[in-house]
């Protein structure tokens, strides 16, 4: 059997592991590096973070209560697939907080303000010729988090953060596809054009549009990786998010 490899940029002589290590498989399962229905065990991850068993056991406990891992007794632990209700619930708080967002940032902005605003539109126009999908990913991140920021709310953002864990897989998925990623960025510049006139109107409508093209895409992504998702929403007697997961040939 191969030997794991070691997780760069890990420290496993901090003081408490467990949040460390919860915080790195949890990200890890969000940009889908571990992709849905992902087989994983205690001593595989350990082995490939350096460090015992009782830590990992400990954050995968976490992992499991969030929802990012399912347990099946007898059979093994897996990396939970995309819950499409959870995906429209993190829509909904998405929709619901950045338009409202947007039309304050709009109506506080200031030069210094509308600096970052062009900077980071050239550092995602810089992250998507480079076809870096990563970089572009955490530079949409920072502007969502600007613009908070500049509407006065910045905690809101963590808020929403939380809640569209299951969102983010999918939008890690989409950004696969280049001419998605494309797509956002001229979205993203409809947005921050918005933004910076001071039309808190038209702000809001690019967000909700935006937020939306990306909600209509799920369907297709969902189509295209049908075995990465289930829908607890469903009817009884559908895919459920307690099925047993699809197996899978890589295991982690």
């Amino acid at each position: 059997m191969s030997r794991s490899p070691r997780v760069p940029g890990f420290a496993p002589r901090e003081p408490s592991l467990v949040p460390s290590l919860y915080r790195d498989l949890r990200e890890r399962i969000v940009s889908v590096a571990l992709p849905p229905g992902e087989a994983v065990s205690e001593a595989r991850i350990a082995e490939g973070y350096g460090v015992s068993r009782t830590p990992v056991r400990e954050a995968f406990k976490r992992l499991a209560e969030d929802g990012f891992l399912e347990v099946v007794p007898q059979v093994g632990t897996f990396v939970a697939r995309i819950d499409l209700r959870l995906v429209r619930d993190s829509h909904f708080v998405r929709e619901t907080l950045e338009c409202r967002i947007v039309e304050l940032a709009a109506a506080r902005i200031d030069d210094a303000h509308r600096a970052l605003l062009r900077d980071n539109l050239a550092r995602q126009r810089r992250a998507l010729a480079a076809h870096d999908a990563a970089g572009f990913f955490a530079v949409d991140e920072a502007m969502h988090e600007l613009l908070a920021a500049i509407a006065g709310h910045r905690s809101a953002w963590q808020v929403i953060h939380s809640a569209k864990a299951q969102l983010d897989r999918v939008r890690h998925l989409s950004l696969q596809s280049a001419g998605r990623s494309k797509l956002r960025m001229t979205e993203h510049k409809a947005i921050a054009d918005r933004v910076i006139a001071g039309d808190g109107v038209g702000a809001a409508q690019a967000m909700r549009a935006h937020l939306g093209t990306i909600f209509d895409a799920i369907a297709n992504i969902a189509t295209e990786n049908a075995h990465y998702f289930t829908d607890s929403g469903t009817a009884p007697g559908a895919l459920r998010a307690s099925d047993p997961p699809l197996p899978v040939a890589r295991r982690a």
